[in-house]
C-alpha cells in the first residue's frame, strides 16, 4: 500500500465525487444522515466562515466537545484552510483547559454547553471574565492572550459567545476564489492537528501531526480490516483522541465507509446502533467491550452484522477478545497498537489472523513503518522473543512536541526513532507483544515482573470483571505487588480466594502481596486507566494499614 501525499480536505473531496450519494455519518441520537456531497459542502461552508472570523493558515482552534456533528465538520473545515485543530480531553477542569488554551497558543475555541456534570459554558465563563455580551470575537483576556473568539456549538447559546448559526452566516463573506487560494496553499506535510497526550503519566504535551502522519495510518488502519464503502463503522470512542479520529473517522473516510457516531459512551447506545444501521465494524478501547459484554440487555440485541473493528488504547485481556468473537460475531476484529506520537497506530493484527495471535500479540508492523525492539540501556537490537524497547521510524512519527524541544529530543532521536517507551517482545514471524510500559515493570526482589502476565491470570476467574496489577515501593523487597480487582456483578470473592487461585499457576514471588477490590478505576476520557494513580492509591492504603 503506497503512501498518499494528499490533505485531509482533498480526501474528503475525492470521496465526495466519487460517491456522492452514498452516506458518510449518521447520528442516531439526533436522527442526522449526511452524505459524502453533504459532508463535503458542509466542511467548506464551515471553512469559509472560520476564514470571515480571522482564522489564518497555522492559526490554532481548540474543540472541547464530546463527538458533536459540529467537532466532526471542525475537523475537516479546518484542515481544508490550514488551521491546526487543538483537541481538548472532554474529562478536563479549569486548570487543565487554561494550560492547554495557553500552551497551545489557541486563538479560537469553540465548545459545547457540557459534558457528563461539568458545565463547560461556566468554566469558560469564569476563566475569561473579559467576555461580556456581544464580545465574544473580540476578547482580551488576562489570562489568554491569544485568544480572541468562543464559540458555542448548536447545544445552546449565550449573548457572551458567538454562536454556531452566527458564526456560518460570516462564509458569505469569502469568495469562492479566496477560498481557493487558501486551499491550493497548503501542503500535505502542514501540522494540521496538535493531540495533547491524555496523561497517563506526567503533564500533558501537545503532539504534532500533520496531514500526511495521519491520512496515511487512517487509510493502512482501514485496510487492514478489509474496509470498503460497504462497511458501517460504529465509533462510540471520543474524537479528541486520536482512536475517534484517526483509527475511526479517517479509517472509515479513507475508504468511502458509513460512520455511526456516538456522542457520548454508553453501552446499550452502542449496542441499539449496532443493531439499528447493521454496523460491520465496532470501536472501543477494552473497558468498552466489557461494559457491552456485561450489559444485563446485551443478549437482548443483535450484533451478529458485526464482521471486523478494532480493540485498543490498553492492553487487551484474552478473555475478553474471544467473547467479543464469539458472543458478538466479530471474527474479524483487530488488535491495535501505538501512540498519539505516532499518529497513531505501529502495529495490527490481520482479519484472518487465528484468535490464539489476537490474543497473545499486537499484530506486524503496518507497511510503510519500521519497528524494532532495542536494549533501553546500551539501544541495541535484541534477538527475537527478548523483551526491550519497542521504537518505530517512518511516516507516522510525530513532528514533535508544541513548544517543548527537550521532550521531543528525548523521545525521537538523531536518527529518527521514535522511543515509545513501551516493553516489547518479537517473536520469529514478526509478530509483536507488549507486557508493559517500561515505568510499569516491577522489580521485586531482583526479579523482573510485568503486570500484564499477573492480569491475564485473572481475567480467567469467572468471578472477576477486570484486574489491574501495580508495583509500591517495599523496603524489603524494593517493589511489592497490588492487584485491583472489579468483581462481576452479584459475585463475591475475599482476599485469600484470590491468592489460593493462583497457587501453582505462577511463581510465588509473582502473587500479589495485596489484594484491592474496587467498582471502577481512575481513567483518563480515552478510556485509559491511570495506573500511577493505582500505584498512590495503593501507596496511601498500605501506608494507613501499617500506622
Amino acid at each position: 500500500m503506497g503512501l498518499k501525499e494528499q490533505t485531509i480536505g482533498q480526501l474528503l473531496n475525492e470521496k465526495a465525487q466519487l460517491n456522492p450519494d452514498h452516506t458518510a455519518y449518521i447520528y442516531p441520537e439526533r436522527s442526522v444522515t449526511k452524505s459524502y456531497k453533504d459532508f463535503d459542502d458542509e466542511t467548506d461552508t464551515l471553512a469559509k466562515a472560520l476564514m470571515a472570523y480571522g482564522i489564518n493558515k497555522g492559526d490554532h482552534v481548540a474543540a472541547w466537545s464530546d463527538n458533536k456533528e459540529e467537532w466532526l465538520q471542525l475537523m475537516f473545515a479546518l484542515a481544508k484552510i490550514g488551521a491546526v485543530l487543538v483537541t481538548i480531553n472532554t474529562s478536563y477542569q479549569k486548570s487543565e483547559l487554561e494550560y492547554i488554551l495557553s500552551q497551545s497558543d489557541a486563538k479560537m475555541l469553540i465548545l459545547t454547553e457540557h459534558v457528563s456534570r461539568t458545565n463547560y459554558k461556566n468554566i469558560v465563563c469564569e476563566l475569561i471574565p473579559e467576555l461580556v455580551d456581544g464580545n465574544g470575537h473580540s476578547i482580551n483576556s488576562a489570562v489568554l492572550p491569544r485568544l480572541k473568539t468562543v464559540v458555542s456549538m448548536r447545544d445552546f447559546t449565550d449573548s457572551r459567545f458567538v454562536s454556531w448559526n452566527g458564526l456560518l452566516d460570516k462564509s458569505d463573506d469569502i469568495s469562492d476564489e479566496d477560498f481557493q487560494i487558501r486551499v491550493k496553499s497548503l501542503d500535505f506535510n502542514d501540522v494540521i492537528n496538535i493531540q495533547y497526550t491524555s496523561g497517563t503519566t506526567g503533564f500533558p504535551k501537545g503532539v504534532m501531526l500533520t496531514h500526511y502522519n495521519i491520512v496515511n495510518n487512517g487509510n493502512i488502519i482501514g485496510g487492514r480490516m478489509n474496509y470498503s464503502p460497504a462497511d458501517v463503522v460504529c465509533i462510540p470512542v471520543p474524537f479528541f483522541h486520536c482512536f475517534g479520529c484517526v483509527l475511526g473517522i479517517l479509517a472509515a473516510v479513507n475508504h468511502g465507509a458509513t460512520m455511526v457516531l456516538i456522542e457520548s459512551f454508553k453501552p446499550d447506545t452502542v449496542l441499539q446502533a449496532v443493531q439499528d444501521y447493521r454496523c460491520t465494524s465496532l470501536l472501543g478501547v477494552p473497558t468498552m467491550f466489557i461494559a457491552e459484554l456485561n450489559s444485563p440487555n446485551f443478549k437482548n440485541f443483535n450484533t451478529q452484522s458485526l464482521r471486523t473493528g478494532i480493540m485498543a488504547g490498553s492492553i487487551c485481556p484474552i478473555e475478553v477478545m474471544k467473547k467479543v468473537v464469539s458472543e458478538m460475531g466479530a471474527n474479524e476484529i483487530t488488535i491495535c497498537y501505538g501512540q498519539t506520537e505516532s499518529s497513531p497506530v505501529i502495529t495490527q493484527t490481520t482479519t484472518d489472523d487465528p484468535i490464539e495471535l489476537k490474543v497473545s500479540s499486537v499484530g506486524k508492523v503496518h507497511p510503510n513503518v519500521e519497528a524494532k525492539v532495542i536494549n533501553p540501556e546500551t539501544g541495541e537490537e535484541v534477538p527475537p522473543n527478548t523483551p526491550g524497547e519497542l521504537v518505530t521510524r517512518g511516516y507516522l512519527v510525530m513532528k514533535g512536541y508544541y513548544k517543548n524541544p527537550e521532550a521531543t529530543a528525548s523521545a525521537v532521536d538523531n536518527d529518527g526513532w521514535l522511543h515509545t517507551g513501551d516493553i516489547a517482545v518479537m517473536d520469529d514471524k514478526g509478530y509483536f507483544s507488549i507486557t508493559g510500559r517500561i515505568k510499569d515493570m516491577v522489580i521485586r526482589g531482583g526479579e523482573n515482573i510485568y503486570p500484564r502476565e499477573i492480569e491475564e491470570y485473572l481475567y480467567e476467574h469467572p468471578s472477576i470483571q477486570d484486574a489491574q496489577v501495580v508495583g509500591v515501593p517495599d523496603e524489603k523487597y524494593g517493589e511489592e505487588l497490588v492487584a485491583y480487582i472489579i468483581l462481576k456483578d452479584n459475585h463475591e470473592l475475599s482476599v485469600d480466594d484470590v491468592k489460593d487461585y493462583y497457587q501453582g499457576k505462577i511463581a510465588h514471588y509473582k502473587i500479589p502481596r495485596y489484594i484491592k477490590f474496587v467498582s471502577e478505576y481512575p481513567m483518563t476520557a480515552s478510556g485509559k486507566i491511570q495506573k500511577f494513580k493505582l500505584r498512590e492509591l495503593a501507596q496511601e492504603a498500605i501506608y494507613k494499614e501499617e500506622e
